[in-house]
């Protein structure tokens, strides 16, 4: 049997990019010459829904219906020929197909307004003097809402814009719920889900087809996928794989779930995928198969005889993103916070530059499972062949590169082959706060392309960081992100409340230490996240070792990851949830960053016991900066043009040289002893990206020895050195 496969995304995950699972996926096909087509199905799902079209349907099956509306969507329903002629240019607006239509946006006569322009009030203050163009963004994401509003409400109880029936999905220990949704009628939506679905079945002729399923908001429509397949294509194969199932179904007995999948593939799917092609052509019995549970006479089964390999990162291929309509993403801007209109706004090419994570020992992360614990990097070479592949296939230059945590040796070596090849690149990236992340080493990540990091933060108290194994202290965190903020990279902050034997105390100790961060300016955005133990974390794995006991759920042969957990000597820590927030959104606003913390709260605080002036000492104090022997020296500038002349000191000629510098912003000037200039101008033509590029720290040093000139360290620690350095003489 010659494989056709049809990989899939089901709704709903992002609005303005596609979730990359099926783009690696088809990559890595591709260097197996096995050929494969890919559909997200929540965006073209999407695109059905908000057209003119299908306005007019759902507003059709609305008079014919007897539904009873609330006041807030039938004051939509009424408007429904302003929705029917605005919508299609609104939505062209937002593929950045019709740039115009802002000006008639942002009069507030184009759009009818329901709810969510309550809020609007507050525009002005959030988004302060942004350009026309993305006041229109968001107004025009209001109209969606609104209409969204509409849609759960009177067609799909299920829709949300990047999830659909994610409640069932989520904490899933049993499949009773979701089995009864699924037999339950087809709605509007789940009926053009289907219809979609044929389209691409007509058109790939597919003998598999393997569904992706990212997150628990991918779940119900992925099953619906399935149970259409079984109905009406018996002879597809249905394989289903994806982050939900890695992390939640490791376990599953359900029998009823393989009514809608023939087989769950685990991790990695490459080398699961290629060997169980390789049975559907009868070269490979079932008990070869790798990470696979299917159902064989009755009963699920988990087949992991494969004494194979998975298959090596440097050979998974690079992502393929044909067959998608990158053209047909939107550009929304649903709230102010900066690193998420990052998420929601622009098409990012995903790429994963390294496979696990370095580190690998964080105590809430899922660390015993594939995709953190086995580490893999690639090279920075193998890398950027990728990166110009992406460019030249969607002729789109911007990055998300979707590491667990980005290595800075890695981050380094990419910068610096980018500057090489002189690459366009926009690009951002998770790392931890560790202090390899130098001021300078945050400049040459600036200079490749980085516009912004995340980082995990997570609770501000360095006991607790430690019980977490974070491997950082709040003072690094500080100096660290303040290196990023000086080179111009914008940080963003997760923070958690609710870690295990986490007191009041520290809750209220952490929220000032953010707040100092916010004043010193070194962070521009965050985002609180409740603690959640996990069954695949060390804190699941032996919860009384962090103090906690797990109360719960009961399994129900089917999901298994989210724990409930009773904390005995810690905090009722929903009771700061909503002061968390709160604080925090004025926090990246600037404003109340000098209000009493316990004005945040409805309950009684205690008081911090953090100084005032705590994250200001330690940006205050500087680690040991002597560079390493095996550390990078490179130039970011031109080469510049010397030019000799000479002074009188007493009776003697000393012969100087003047150094002309010229870069983007401005001329600048050096002069130096002529010796010294020369051997300057020289080094620096050797060490410049683009050209040499960089050269090793000890070589660098022999090499102004070798010129008969004093020791490296006095000329870098001198005025004109720290010139050079503030100018773009990096040590990496």
């Amino acid at each position: 049997m010659i494989p056709k496969l049809l990989l899939i995304t089901p709704p709903f995950t992002q609005l303005n990019t596609p979730y990359p699972a099926t783009a690696y996926l088809k990559g890595f096909l591709n260097t197996k010459g096995i050929a494969s087509f890919q559909a997200d199905l929540g965006i073209e799902l999407i695109l059905k829904l908000f057209s003119r079209a299908g306005l007019k349907v759902v507003f059709d099956d609305l008079d014919a219906s007897d539904i009873e509306l609330s006041e807030n969507c039938y004051r939509i329903y009424s408007l429904k020929s302003d929705y029917l002629s605005t919508i299609e240019p609104v939505m062209r607006f937002l593929q950045h197909k019709n740039p115009t239509l802002a000006h008639s946006i942002c009069d507030r006569t184009f759009l009818p307004e329901a709810s969510r322009f309550q809020q609007l009030e507050d525009l002005e203050w959030a988004f302060g003097t942004l350009g026309i163009q993305d006041k229109a963004r968001h107004l025009a994401t209001l109209y969606l809402e609104d209409l969204g509003d509409l849609i759960k409400e009177a067609v799909d109880p299920h829709f949300g814009f990047s999830r659909y029936a994610e409640r069932l999905g989520r904490s899933a220990t049993h499949f009773d719920p979701i089995h009864a949704a699924l037999q339950a009628p087809e709605t509007r939506l789940s009926a053009w889900l289907q219809e979609i679905l044929e389209t691409k079945i007509q058109h790939a002729q597919p003998n598999v087809l393997c569904i992706s399923v990212p997150f628990p908001g991918n779940l119900f429509g992925a099953l619906k996928c399935g149970q259409y397949i079984k109905k009406h294509h018996p002879h597809i194969k249905v394989v289903m794989g994806g982050g939900f199932v890695n992390t939640e179904l490791r376990s599953v007995s359900e029998e009823r779930l393989f009514d809608y999948v023939d087989y769950l593939c685990l991790d990695d799917g490459e080398a699961p995928l290629l060997h169980l092609l390789e049975h559907l052509d009868n070269q490979r019995e079932t008990a070869q198969l790798k990470r696979v549970f299917t159902r064989i006479h009755g009963v699920v089964s988990y087949c992991n005889g494969a004494v194979e390999k998975d298959i090596a990162q440097r050979e998974t291929g690079t992502p393929d993103y044909s067959d998608l309509l990158l053209r047909d993403y939107l550009s929304v801007i649903e709230i102010a916070n900066p690193m998420h209109r990052l998420w929601s706004d622009g098409r990012w090419n995903k790429l994963t530059l390294a496979h696990g994570c370095y580190w690998g020992k964080c105590s809430f992360c899922d660390i015993s499972l594939d995709y953190i614990k086995n580490y893999e990097p690639l090279t920075a070479a193998m890398l950027c062949d990728r990166i110009e592949t992406i460019v030249a296939q969607t002729g789109e230059n911007g990055f998300h590169f979707v590491d667990e945590a980005a290595p800075p040796a890695l981050l380094r070596d990419l910068a610096i082959e980018i500057l090489r090849r002189q690459l366009t690149v926009v690009w951002w990236t998770n790392i931890r706060f560790e202090k390899n992340f130098s001021p300078d080493l945050c400049r040459l990540l600036k200079a490749s392309g980085c516009i912004a990091v995340t980082g995990g933060l997570e609770v501000a108290s360095d006991r607790l960081l430690t019980k977490m194994q974070k491997g950082v202290t709040v003072a690094q965190v500080a100096r660290v992100a303040d290196a990023f903020t000086q080179a111009g990279i914008m940080v963003h902050a997760y923070l958690m409340y609710g870690f295990p034997t986490q007191t009041a105390q520290e809750t209220i100790d952490s929220l000032e230490m953010v707040r100092q961060l916010f004043q010193n300016g070194v962070l521009q955005s965050g985002f609180w996240h409740l603690f959640a133990m996990t069954a695949h974390s060390p804190v699941g794995l032996d919860p009384a070792a962090f103090g906690v006991v797990r109360t719960g759920p009961e399994w129900g042969r089917f999901a298994d990851n989210d724990l409930a957990h009773e904390d005995p000597s810690g905090a009722d820590h929903e009771l700061y949830a909503d002061g968390l927030r709160k604080s925090l959104f004025n926090y990246m606003h600037g404003v109340g960053l000098d209000f009493p913390l316990a004005s945040w709260f409805d309950v009684k605080t205690p008081r911090t016991s953090v100084s005032a002036n705590y994250i200001e000492q330690c940006l205050m104090t500087l680690p040991e900066s002597t560079p390493r022997p095996n550390a990078l020296v490179c130039w970011l500038g031109n080469v510049p043009q010397v030019n000799p002349f000479e002074i009188q000191e007493g009776k003697k000629q000393i012969a100087m040289a003047e150094l002309a510098f010229c870069n983007k912003k401005e001329d600048w000037y050096l002069a130096l002893p002529a010796e010294k200039g020369a051997w300057l101008a020289e080094i620096l033509g050797e060490i410049s990206l683009p050209g040499k590029g960089p050269m090793l720290f000890s070589k660098f040093q022999a090499s102004y020895l070798a010129a008969g000139l004093e020791a490296i360290d006095p000329f870098l620690q001198a005025p004109e050195g720290q010139a050079l350095r503030e100018k773009g003489m990096l040590i990496v």
